[in-house]
């Protein structure tokens, strides 16, 4: 077993690396490309900068890499051009049978097959590269309702597309697509009401005045 968070240096293609989830958040992605190009002015090489964002992986059968976090980062560097990324594997899981492997990254939570529609798929319908990562607003909404304080962050495994899939059940995604900046404000109140309490990183209902 590898140790934890152990660093690999040499360089990874971004398009050897595996999804362990169905879906990003495009207006994310966009996000961390202006973040990305923001900070391409900065004395620092684009290598030292790319040793900062190590991705997370888990190593699998055929010593593939999975990533386990930061799709949208590596979806974004892909989009920028960015060949080659550095990683951290987090577990070196290539002896486990390939059956076996999807049944111990859904029992560590490592994997999230579920659609653009919140409905779940076989492992094998995940994408084969960041490249296929489909588009979810409400993965973009939910992302955007914590950075303005909706929820607090929180380590449990997946926690945006858990607010995600609340919000798809109450929100159409033609409202969200067509006025984005309307749909954070009712996503705002939402997560305030009590509906929300089992959700990771409630804050709480708003306190009357």
């Amino acid at each position: 077993m590898a140790n934890p968070r152990e660093p690999v240096l040499h360089p990874i293609p971004i398009l050897s690396l595996r999804p362990t989830q169905m879906t990003v958040g495009l207006r994310e992605v966009e996000e961390k490309r202006r973040r990305w190009r923001a900070h391409a002015s900065s004395k620092k090489k684009e290598g030292e900068r790319l040793a900062e964002h190590m991705i997370p992986v888990v190593l699998g059968p055929g010593k593939r890499h999975y990533v386990i976090d930061h799709h949208h980062l590596a979806r974004a560097l892909h989009e920028e051009g960015i060949k080659d990324v550095a990683i951290t594997v987090i577990a070196d899981l290539s002896m486990v049978d390939r059956d076996a492997f999807w049944v111990v990254l859904d029992s560590r939570r490592w994997v999230y097959p579920y659609d653009a529609k919140g409905e779940r798929h076989h492992y094998k319908d995940l994408p084969k590269t960041v490249s296929g990562l489909k588009d979810d607003p409400f993965r973009s909404l939910a992302g955007e309702l914590r950075r303005i304080g909706g929820y607090a962050k929180d380590t449990t495994p997946f926690s945006e597309f858990l607010w995600a899939d609340f919000l798809r059940r109450r929100l159409s995604r033609k409202a969200v697509e067509a006025d984005f900046e309307k749909a954070i404000e009712r996503s705002l109140a939402l997560a305030k009401s009590k509906d929300a309490i089992y959700l990771p990183g409630w804050c709480g209902p708003a306190a009357d005045d």
